[in-house]
């Protein structure tokens, strides 16, 4: 595979995720820029621009190191649990749904209803299941799984951080990079020319022609 493809891959993952964490801050922080709009501040709000931005390559950085990490663990359990991995990849979408209702309950100690938590559990499964459902149309049925495992446990790993901080605008702030970044690397990874393609049938037949007659000659 040609280096530069690879590093084309990630950098536009890493400035997807940038500019995803930059408009998210327009809908989920809005105050912050309401302030230096009136008076106009240009210095002040194009120091929150870049500040937003940079939270957003930061949260593409930690997706894309969970992508690696990813490839690793699933190559690793299909060598480990053999054909029996899709079942385990099950398994652990399920705990870590319940995870994502139980334990942010808990930590919340009544202060929120748990179908706020249900409902965070249910949208991750949604998207999740809906783009695993455009990879295994794009490719193979056998990428299903390990695509909607991809989605939603490594998505909710890599987003532990922001479900630990007090504030929730930054739990947020930091999903939506990652949902964005994996989503594009999951679904970009098999259209990368990983193999040179196959010439055709009838370019095959004028080459071995052509070998023929030199070998003639």
């Amino acid at each position: 595979m040609n280096t530069r493809i690879l590093v084309n891959f990630f950098w536009k993952a890493f400035w997807f995720g940038g500019l995803a964490g930059l408009i998210a801050s327009f809908f989920i922080r809005p105050e912050e820029y309401l302030t230096y709009m009136s008076p106009f501040d240009a210095l002040e709000l194009l120091g929150v621009f870049l500040f937003f931005l940079a939270l957003g390559l930061t949260f593409a950085a930690v997706s894309m190191t969970g992508f690696f990490a990813y490839l690793f663990v699933n190559r690793m359990g299909l060598n480990l649990f053999k054909g029996y991995w899709p079942t385990v990849q099950v398994g652990l979408i399920v705990f870590v749904l319940f995870d994502l209702i139980y334990f942010p309950y808990r930590a919340a100690e009544g202060n929120a209803a748990i179908y706020w938590f249900i409902l965070i559990a249910a949208a991750m499964l949604v998207i999740g299941w809906s783009v695993a459902k455009i990879k295994a149309k794009e490719t193979n049925s056998t990428a299903f799984v390990p695509a909607l495992f991809f989605m939603i446990v490594f998505t909710t790993v890599e987003w532990v951080p922001g479900l630990m901080v007090d504030s929730i605008d930054y739990a947020w702030l930091m999903v939506v990079p990652l949902l964005v970044c994996n989503t594009y690397q999951i679904l970009t990874l098999h259209r990368l020319p990983f193999v040179e393609k196959e010439p055709k049938k009838g370019q095959t037949s004028i080459s071995k022609s052509k070998k023929n007659s030199t070998k003639k000659a």
